[in-house]
């Protein structure tokens, strides 16, 4: 478990995927997020949580909890862990509980999640994607101190239309102590 101020960042249980279903099925969740919208099944998401529990050799993702309630409010995720070239990617970070978007509960999330990478891996570089045109993500990792690196044009056909990723990173020297 990785303690923060208003929560704690634990290891996916089996029964998760009933609440991570719900998310990702949500139209408004899903607006602003990164990937595709695709409808999931409840049992195909029982299925992904069960892979994502017993596979860490290059993704280790966490459950984000309420540290008051223990009540899971989203989820975040570490991807592509390269120790050849020392760099991983902050997979995403979903708030599926609307009662706590807002909040600052994202950011919170962000920095353990990168406190836990830097502490236990000795990554150099941590890179993420973001959906031009939603301003919170975009202000939440800037406020961190990522930096934008380019823009992948039209990357992704979400909503009718191609969208284009920012491409955001932070280096270990830039952190200064900060996680």
């Amino acid at each position: 478990m990785i303690k923060g101020k208003r929560i704690y960042l634990r290891a996916f249980e089996p029964d998760d995927y009933r609440l991570i279903n719900k998310w990702r099925n949500d139209p408004e969740i899903n607006h602003y997020l990164g990937g595709n919208v695709f409808l999931v099944s409840s049992e195909r998401e029982k299925k992904s949580v069960e892979e994502k529990i017993f596979d860490d050799s290059k993704n280790i993702y966490f459950a984000i909890c309420d540290i008051h309630t223990n009540e899971l409010i989203g989820f975040s995720s570490i991807n592509n862990i390269d120790m050849r070239n020392l760099k991983a990617q902050l997979g995403g970070i979903l708030i599926g509980n609307k009662e706590y978007l807002g909040k600052g509960y994202g950011k919170e999330s962000v920095i353990l999640t990168l406190h836990f990478l830097f502490s236990q891996y000795p990554i150099n570089k941590c890179f993420t994607y973001v959906l031009d045109g939603h301003p919170a993500s975009i202000k939440l990792f800037t406020s961190i101190g990522f930096t934008q690196d380019g823009i992948l044009r039209q990357d992704i056909f979400k909503h009718g239309e191609f969208k284009n990723l920012l491409l955001f990173s932070i280096l270990r020297e830039e952190i200064n102590g900060q996680f």
